[in-house]
């Protein structure tokens, strides 16, 4: 029987198990023998990791080849258009080569979204707004370089749903274990 550990990354965490200086990892809140991050979410990035001492189920959560859907809360500056949410529906073009489709829409503030230490940054005079957008693939930095490329710049992010896995239940720090 394998273990997954869902666990709700903070920001300012690396999602690794050592590092050099100060900088937190999942060390600091993980002491579970044997189990490694399936996929990563970077430091500046919140929200559902998942770790597993099953080398298979590992490769099924974190290899795109899989299409395990992740679904991303998205906070961005600006206001967003049906232009823009259709460019992230058809896949747009990043340094790195065309984006698969993702799904993408306005959604209302979560009603579950706990305090950021930093705070967002927030400026008066341009308006933010939340997104829900669902890919399958993970490619480094993507959801944010693809909130850049249609011009609403990400303010913060954070992963809601790896499969039908979600953070519901898990406070920001906080982990929980199942067997499967």
């Amino acid at each position: 029987m394998s273990q997954l550990i869902l666990f709700n990354k903070p920001y300012g965490v690396l999602s690794q198990f050592t590092a050099e200086d100060s900088i937190r990892t999942l060390a600091d809140y993980i002491d579970v023998p044997g189990c490694y991050p399936a996929g990563r979410l970077d430091k500046d990035s919140e929200g559902l990791m998942a770790l597993t001492d099953d080398g298979k189920l590992q490769h099924r959560i974190a290899n795109p080849t899989q299409k395990m859907s992740k679904c991303y809360w998205v906070q961005v500056e600006g206001e967003p258009n049906e232009a823009a949410l259709q460019q992230l529906r058809v896949g747009l073009m990043l340094k790195d080569g065309m984006t698969k489709p993702a799904k993408a829409q306005v959604m209302d503030a979560p009603s579950i979204l706990w305090d950021r230490d930093p705070p967002v940054r927030v400026r008066k005079t341009v308006p933010d707004h939340w997104l829900e957008i669902t890919i399958s693939e993970g490619r480094n930095r993507q959801v944010r370089r693809m909130t850049a490329a249609v011009g609403l710049p990400t303010l913060r992010l954070i992963r809601y749903r790896i499969g039908s896995w979600t953070i519901d239940g898990l406070d920001n720090g906080q982990w929980r274990s199942e067997k499967i």
